[in-house]
């Protein structure tokens, strides 16, 4: 089912091919005044805008089995409602075992205070430091300290310059990752195949919006210069914290180098991680003791928790291990022995359990993880794996997250490698095996939850069966899984694509592809399905080949890449005949079809759709005939078959109640509100909207609620109810610009501007309609600049600009019978006509009106028949006299009452009488 592209999602915007079915009003206010000034007397004219029809297409969560409309994310299922003014505070828990870093701390203060108080631009400061020095801590205690004095947000992203077996944060992803954090829908993230093109879009997108801001961004773990430089804010009252192991000479940056501590502080950082008395220890010992782990934080810790767990250790005892320790490492470099061997020492003292669980972490791929996770790589039950994480925390050998989430210091990621890669790659494999199985274990569960009425899950390997799994008791709990851990599943699946476990990874791209649908970034998800076909293509597994091709063609289509989108699915179509594989063929099918109705090659669209429905209708693929007959009816409808339209929305709707899929129910809904209007059925099109737009509310879903509203507005103004249509279409407009979508802010803007014209205020009434169609031919959108050029046409007349007016006619029309929107090709002829008629040849005049008229009884649109008729009527009166014109303008009263359209209904009547007297 076609729908609109949201949430998250935040996108850039996607380029839409919409086409347009063209509604108008007779009116009378702004061409009067034109008339008069040609000798005219007042007539009612032909006014208009197009009705809007909501086409964005939306990807729906959905397997590799039916596609369907997207449901975006709703507000609840965020930190924040989308587009609201959002203060991200996601900064990494500040440490209570903190040692002085006064000289540092107060250096960073002053600068801080210094820029602040002279309004001068705040430097970025790079904190270096060899590995296990604590810059990350600094940065992080630096941060809470100056939290107040940047209240638009804090944020912290670890760009793993450093991470074993991680590759480096790239900035397109990183960028990526912090517009969605501030709430900005997915549909609004720049997304294409020039990486670097996307990486400047997105990063001039996160410079404009902190361009006012005052908000604190620490970048850890940076690479080099090049890694963090597009993450820079743009506005001066922004602090930015880099932290490196490299030194990094660079211009305009305050370098703040974090050595050892010196001997005295690591002295009182053992003290109080130890948890002795100190006139119990000897500080001799202590000296010595600190000096053997080199004066790191880290390693510091770390003896300091050795002891405190041996009650009946001393000092002495554990400065004697310490030694014995560095002197089996005695091939390292010093200050690697020096960490390595606190390590060691630490890692004695587990146990055969927790050294093996340990050596597991080592082998995890993602950043962090939580007891599910840490179970299933240490092969042990999640209530095992959280004692042994609490251990592991204990004996400083993990650090705790917020949600309950721990994770390796890089340097003990390194040890843990380490020891495990002793063990040989078959452990190494293993380990990931697991942790895939698990995920796949638990995107079944979400996708449960995310997935609409009637859609297939992928099936599970039987080992995931038994895998303990998160408590997801709803779609906002799923979601909030899925956002947590999208991260660490695709570095999951990268992992296993590098080992070669293309199974692994073909199943979980195939378990993702519902989240990522929704929620992108999009050029993250095709790299992703990418990954999954070549793996298909490894295995010969052709109908895997042929899901992941369709989800290919499926995201291709949401990034606009038209051809591209095309070629994946024409391609996936003939994978899934090479198996006998119906249902996803018609998937395929279906897809194919919504692209060509993006482009407006109708007949291809109908043919696809038409034949994916009756592959449905064979295997009794209920949701999937639903989709393909909206999507069908939507096609018809564009094309002016009124009758096929109402026939396949109102099946389809009666399916999606069946199912219980309210979101489907509601997109069926609101497009046989169209239909309804354009078939001059206001009161039926007006409760059709209604009802769509309460379940959007129901849903949370503001992108949807816009369209309803601006089509609400459409009725309205045809019904004469102008201050109501102003007020729907500024209220659509407002939930538009707030979300970021250019489409339906486009369609506000145009309406907003007929309303303009029919108010007299025609100057007005051309910005808005030419700001209407930069948008619309930016989008690529035909039908929406086919719209927007014959308003134009129209507003043009009412300034006397005739040359302006039949040009932009003309092209409106040519794009209109391209795209075969026989309707809308009926209002603009009545348009030209009118405009002609105002010129005194009644003839050329006649012919256009005649023109209209054919189209309009031929596809039985009502208004624009009647407008047809009265423009015949008219132009009789004047070559004939009124007597010649009472036949055409009495019926055309008549269709004008029975429509409700009661302004140019009076106006005719008007005109009648004057004849009768």
């Amino acid at each position: 089912m076609i729908g609109v592209v949201a949430a998250g999602g935040a996108v850039t915007t996607m380029l839409v091919g919409l086409v347009t079915n063209a509604v108008s009003e007779s009116e009378w206010p702004g061409w009067l005044g034109w008339l008069q000034r040609h000798a005219w007397f007042s007539f009612a004219v032909l006014g208009g805008a197009l009705v809007g029809l909501t086409m964005l297409l939306a990807a729906l969560s959905a397997t590799q089995t039916p596609p369907q409309s997207n449901e975006p994310l709703r507000p609840e299922d965020r930190s924040e409602p989308p587009g609201a003014a959002l203060v991200l505070r996601s900064l990494p828990r500040d440490t209570a075992a903190f040692t002085d870093r006064s000289a540092e701390l107060e250096t960073l203060v002053r600068s801080v205070r210094v820029s602040q108080e002279s309004g001068s631009a705040l430097p970025v400061h790079v904190i270096d430091g060899m590995p296990g020095v604590g810059k990350t801590t600094f940065a992080v205690h630096a941060g809470h300290v100056l939290s107040e004095r940047f209240p638009d947000g804090q944020f912290f992203v670890n760009l793993n310059g450093h991470t074993t077996g991680r590759t480096p944060v790239q900035p397109t992803e990183a960028l990526a990752s912090l517009l969605a954090a501030t709430g900005v829908p997915v549909q609004r993230i720049p997304v294409g195949d020039d990486v670097g093109a996307v990486t400047e879009a997105r990063a001039a997108m996160w410079r404009s919006g902190l361009a006012d801001k005052k908000a604190l961004l620490i970048l850890d773990n940076a690479s080099s210069y090049r890694q963090f430089e597009p993450l820079l804010p743009g506005g001066s009252g922004c602090l930015v914290l880099v932290t490196s192991r490299k030194r990094m000479a660079v211009d305009e940056e305050v370098i703040l180098p974090v050595a050892a501590l010196p001997s005295e502080h690591s002295v009182d950082l053992f003290v109080r991680l130890s948890g002795r008395p100190t006139d119990l220890l000897d500080h001799a010992v202590l000296a010595d003791l600190v000096g053997l782990c080199g004066y790191l934080p880290l390693g510091v810790s770390l003896l300091a928790a050795r002891l405190r767990h041996h009650p009946s250790w001393s000092a002495e005892d554990l400065r004697a291990r310490l030694v014995a320790a560095r002197d089996r490492l005695g091939e390292l470099r010093a200050g690697e022995r020096a960490v390595a061997a606190t390590f060691a020492l630490s890692y004695r003292d587990l146990g055969p359990e927790g050294q093996r669980f340990f050596q597991h972490l080592g082998f995890y791929p993602g950043t962090d993880l939580d007891a599910y996770a840490g179970a299933a790589l240490g092969l042990v039950s999640v209530a095992a794996a959280r004692e042994q994480l609490d251990a592991l925390y204990d004996a400083h050998l993990i650090d705790e997250h917020p949600g309950s989430r721990y994770r390796l210091h890089d340097l003990l990621r390194d040890y843990a490698r380490g020891l495990a890669d002793e063990g040989g790659t078959m452990e190494h494999v293993q380990a990931v095996q697991r942790v895939c199985t698990y995920y796949l274990a638990a995107l079944s569960v979400a996708n449960g939850h995310i997935l609409r009425g009637g859609a297939a899950i992928p099936a599970l390997p039987d080992v995931a069966a038994q895998v303990e799994t998160p408590p997801m008791e709803s779609r906002t709990t799923a979601l909030g899984w899925l956002e947590n851990e999208r991260a660490n599943v695709l570095a999951c699946i990268r992992r296993a694509n590098s080992l070669a476990l293309h199974e692994l990874v073909i199943r979980m791209a195939a378990a993702m592809a519902p989240f990522l649908r929704q929620a992108g970034p999009w050029d993250q998800a095709v790299s992703l399905h990418r990954a999954a076909a070549e793996a298909a293509r490894h295995t010969g597994d052709r109908r895997a080949l042929a899901c992941a091709l369709t989800e290919v063609g499926v995201i291709r289509r949401f990034m606009a890449a038209y051809p591209e989108a095309i070629e994946a699915l024409n391609e996936a179509v003939t994978e899934y005949e090479a198996v006998g594989e119906r249902r996803g063929k018609a998937d395929a099918l279906n897809q194919a079809g919504i692209v060509s109705y993006m482009i407006a090659d109708n007949d291809a669209a109908a043919r696809a759709q038409t034949e994916a429905l009756a592959l449905y209708r064979d295997i009794g693929d209920r949701l999937g005939q639903a989709n393909a007959l909206a999507d069908l009816g939507m096609v018809r409808r564009q094309t002016s078959q009124f009758d096929g339209a109402v026939e396949d929305q109102t099946e389809a709707l009666s399916i999606y109640r069946e199912l219980g899929d309210r979101y489907g129910e509601a997109n069926s809904l609101r497009d046989l509100g169209i239909v309804h209007c354009l078939m001059g059925e206001y009161e039926l099109a007006t409760r059709r909207h209604r009802q769509a737009f309460d379940i959007y509310q129901e849903l949370d879903d503001r992108v949807h609620q816009a369209y309803a509203l601006n089509e609400l507005g459409v009725v309205r103004r045809l019904t004469g109810d102008l201050p109501g249509a102003r007020e729907a279409h500024a209220q659509a407009l407002e939930h538009y610009t707030e979300l970021g979508e250019r489409f339906g802010r486009a369609n506000s803007i145009r309406h907003l501007g007929v309303l303009d014209r029919m108010d007299g205020n025609a100057t007005e009434a051309i910005r808005m309609l030419e700001d209407a169609l930069g948008s619309y031919r930016d989008l690529g959108s035909r039908g929406g600049e086919a719209a927007a050029l014959g308003d134009l046409g129209v507003a043009h007349g009412l300034v006397a600009e005739q040359d302006h007016a039949i040009e932009a006619f003309r092209q409106s029309l040519e794009i209109l019978r391209a795209l075969g929107d026989r309707c809308g090709e009926a209002e603009v002829l009545n348009h030209w006509g009118m405009l002609v008629h105002a010129s005194g040849d009644w003839a050329a005049s006649r012919g256009h009106f005649e023109q209209a008229l054919g189209l309009a009884q031929e596809i039985r649109c009502p208004l624009e028949q009647a407008r047809a008729l009265e423009g015949i009527g008219r132009c009789n009166w004047m070559a004939d006299g009124p007597a010649q014109a009472a036949d055409s303008l009495s019926e055309a009263l008549a269709v004008y009452r029975r429509l409700g359209a009661n302004r140019a209904a009076d106006a005719v009547e008007r005109l009648l009488v004057s004849q009768a007297g």
